[in-house]
């Protein structure tokens, strides 16, 4: 059943390996290597690849991996006993080597390994035979509410009071008892019958009713019927200082050029914006962490004191980090990390110490916190380059124009720090067009219009050789975006432009035509960066616009490789405090690096992501 077993160090070095099929597994086992051990994901353990599904489980005081490979479509259900049973036969005996490092000792582990394997199978095939066992608490629903939710609250129990009196139909108090007593059925009144055949009276007493009843209601409708105002369909609200008509007339036919009135409005440049954002953009302040910081988790109050109990020269037990790993889980939930996410970096965590022998309380609370610390660095390290600018100069020498395409949920700031983002290019010297495909929202293109005036004001022609750094293609509003974006790239290519930047209308994950649009734009305009723009506010909803938007670009593409989102702009940076939660919630659910980090409103408020900074906060 089982295809691969291999036991190999955390440095490399393959211990004993046994292979069953002809596969080749090394794929597969380096994409374990490279996406859960060395991401810190290893929390959950079990990996599939291909057709193939990976269980694994970690030796932290030996530094040692176990890796089961079997086939995706089987149901065993004595993985798990065998990795446990093998993991403390193989450590328990070769614990002098093990010890020593001798990693090229001879290994003679074929016996040890078909007996442990066939006990394993004969224990699953017993288990199958069993009845279904009940879960256990940890497995229910409830375990998995949280203390709000189960508080019962006053208002609460009235309304369920109340609820239950009007469902019942009897009550404690006589006065209430209502009997409701059978309709009787009308009975019509028989005419009266000559021979059984109606007399010739009562017929045409009927006849006459029918044709009252038929001819009654069309006079009484003339009789009501008076004229209506036609309806005119909703006017435009007027506006006090909203001008004329006139300025409203052929919006949608204005195009790049900017209107005569705005040219010859000179906007006042704050030159003391202009060159600090060379080369590159600046990372995160850290700032030093005060003495009284670095002594938190020595006082009682700090957040590794809950790690104090772990005290003395024993190997740690997932029972023994339990009650600490779950006041850490609470605070993260508090510094706005989503709370699946939280949850797996904590058994992350636990997989990563189990089995370590720790001393004092010292080296147990800096244990801890280093661990914590080296997962959430690695969290939001990169897993793939992205350098902009040198893929800008790139495309340039292939005299091509480089595609930036933002896009997100309303109201996050995508056109702002898109202008952030192109003051930041044309400090680097690249000319940039704007891409208006916004076409759905009022006042869209004269934003992104103000932007280009004011970005032309800091940068004028007169210090690039007479060239417009910024300027602006629209279309005006209510137009196909993935048309007007494909025409401003041509355009873009013929005037020789060096960066294309489109702009998209806000949507909400769950809007399936607006999706469809956007996968659209993607899928026919194949931008070279696709950057989502997300707030640094939310917690739990960050995870599912990421992933929803992830899933819609891919569901909703006919590619075989769909283009899904490659970065992440994280915009209100400033205004979270401590609570920098959304950064690790963002980056663990895609594994796509966090680009741009928008810190304020001036064109020069926008960073690089430093993690050593974003995990400083979420320490504290």
């Amino acid at each position: 059943m089982l295809d691969l077993f291999t036991i190999f160090s955390k440095g490399g070095i393959v211990l004993w390996c046994f292979q069953s099929t002809t596969q080749i597994f090394t794929p597969s086992v380096n994409a374990l290597i490279r996406s859960v051990i060395l991401q810190e994901r290893t929390g959950s353990h079990t990996f599939d690849h291909d057709s193939l599904r990976l269980q694994y489980k970690l030796d932290n005081e030996f530094e040692l991996i176990f890796v089961v490979a079997y086939q995706k479509i089987l149901q065993l259900s004595y993985v798990d006993k065998f990795l446990s049973d093998v993991h403390l036969e193989f450590r328990d005996r070769y614990k002098n080597e093990l010890a020593k490092s001798q990693w090229f000792y001879n290994f003679n582990f074929k016996n040890s390994y078909d007996a442990i394997l066939a006990a394993a199978e004969q224990w699953g095939k017993h288990q199958a035979k069993l009845p279904k066992q009940m879960r256990t608490f940890d497995e229910s629903i409830k375990s998995k509410k949280t203390v709000a939710s189960m508080i019962e609250r006053k208002d609460d129990r009235d309304n369920k009071k109340q609820g239950k009196k009007k469902k019942g139909i009897f009550s404690n108090d006589d006065s209430h008892l209502k009997i409701q007593e059978p309709v009787k059925p009308d009975v019509p009144k028989q005419s009266p019958v000559t021979n059984g055949e109606l007399d010739e009276e009562t017929l045409l007493a009927n006849r006459l009713k029918l044709v009252q009843k038929i001819a009654g209601p069309k006079k009484k409708a003339d009789k009501q019927k008076s004229p209506k105002p036609e309806k005119t369909g909703k006017q435009p609200r007027k506006w006090e200082l909203g001008g004329t008509n006139k300025d409203l007339v052929n919006l949608e036919l204005e195009r790049t050029t900017d209107k005569r009135e705005d040219v010859e409005n000179i906007i006042q440049a704050d030159t003391s914006m202009v060159g600090k954002m060379k080369p590159g953009i600046q990372d995160l302040e850290v700032e030093d962490e005060p003495e009284d910081v670095k002594m938190q988790s020595q006082k009682p109050g700090g957040v590794f004191s809950i790690f104090k109990g772990l005290v003395g020269n024993k190997s740690l037990t997932k029972e023994d980090m339990l009650p600490a790993l779950d006041k850490f889980k609470d605070h993260l939930i508090s510094k706005n990390v989503a709370a699946d996410i939280a949850y797996k970096l904590c058994e992350s965590v636990s997989t990563k110490l189990e089995g370590k022998v720790l001393g004092t309380f010292d080296s147990v609370a800096s244990t801890v916190k280093n661990t914590l610390t080296e997962a959430l660095v690695q969290i939001l390290s990169p897993k793939r380059r992205v350098d902009i600018l040198r893929d800008a100069y790139e495309a340039k020498k292939n005299n091509r124009p480089y595609v930036m395409t933002f896009c997100g949920v309303n109201g996050v700031g995508k056109s702002t720090n898109l202008a952030k983002i192109c003051f930041w290019l044309i400090e680097n010297n690249f000319r940039v067009l704007i891409a208006a495909c916004d076409t759905f929202r009022a006042g869209a293109v004269e934003q992104l219009r103000t932007h280009t005036r004011h970005l032309n004001a800091l940068h004028p022609p007169e210090k690039h050789n007479n060239q417009t750094m910024v300027q602006l293609y629209e279309k005006g509003y209510g137009k196909d975006a993935a048309g007007i974006a494909m025409e401003a790239i041509r355009f873009a290519k013929d005037a020789r432009i060096d960066i294309v930047l489109v702009d998209t209308a806000g949507r909400m994950q769950d809007n399936e035509p607006l999706m469809r649009a956007l996968t659209k734009l993607i899928k026919v305009n194949e931008p070279d960066l696709v950057l989502f723009v997300g707030e640094a506010l939310v917690g739990n909803e960050a995870v599912d616009q990421l992933v929803k938007f992830n899933q819609a670009l891919a569901d909703y593409s006919s590619s075989v490789n769909p283009h899904i989102i490659d970065g992440i702009v994280l915009t209100k940076f400033d205004t979270i405090d401590d609570k920098v939660g959304a950064a690790i919630s963002m980056t663990y659910i895609t594994g796509q690096p966090i680009v741009f980090v928008g810190t304020g409103q001036t064109y020069i408020d926008l960073k690089a992501l430093n993690a050593k900074a974003v995990v400083h906060a979420l320490m504290k």
